[in-house]
């Protein structure tokens, strides 16, 4: 992963606590299709690391599951209500836990795997990955909890449609 892939991530995490603190309309594809296209390029970015050693595949599964743990904790903790007749989705400023938690949690395990001589699961590569897989969490949580309400979801804007309704 190269430092601009960083900075992307970098800047896609603060984007996103941003939205998540302010709240934000809840739109179906940007819920779902987002993440699976960030999870997608981070998986690619896996492959082309180079060889996965034994113990890169377990501490990539390791981190894989704590990731995708604190996201289904994330949306948990979502607030998912009503506003101008479409879900809307607010995190608690107490969520920024669980950021941090997801923060350390992926520090730690770079440093364990650094230690086994995992030298893919100990780099920056998986981070696309495991962030992708982390808001896919999330939105298992969210996305039918908005749809047990009853409630449409936000128009897409991209496409000036209504992204869907349940």
């Amino acid at each position: 992963m190269s430092g601009l892939e960083i900075l992307a991530v970098i800047a896609i995490v603060g984007f996103v606590l941003y939205q998540q603190i302010k709240g934000q309309a809840l739109q179906l594809k940007r819920a779902v299709v987002l993440p699976a296209v960030l999870t997608v390029i981070g998986f690619v970015d896996l492959r082309h690391a180079g060889p996965l050693r034994p113990a890169d595949v377990l501490w990539l599964t390791v981190g894989t599951a704590g990731s995708i743990l604190i996201g289904l904790a994330l949306g948990v903790v979502t607030r998912v209500y009503a506003r101008d007749g479409v879900l809307w989705t607010k995190l608690p400023v107490a969520g920024l836990w669980l950021w941090g938690g997801l923060i350390a949690f992926r520090v730690l395990i770079m440093l364990v795997a650094k230690g086994m001589d995992a030298d893919v699961a100990g780099s920056a590569t998986p981070l696309l990955f495991t962030l992708g897989l982390n808001r896919l969490a999330q939105a298992a949580v969210v996305v039918p909890r908005g749809m047990a309400s009853g409630l449409p979801f936000a128009p897409d804007q991209a496409l000036g449609r209504q992204a869907g309704r349940y």
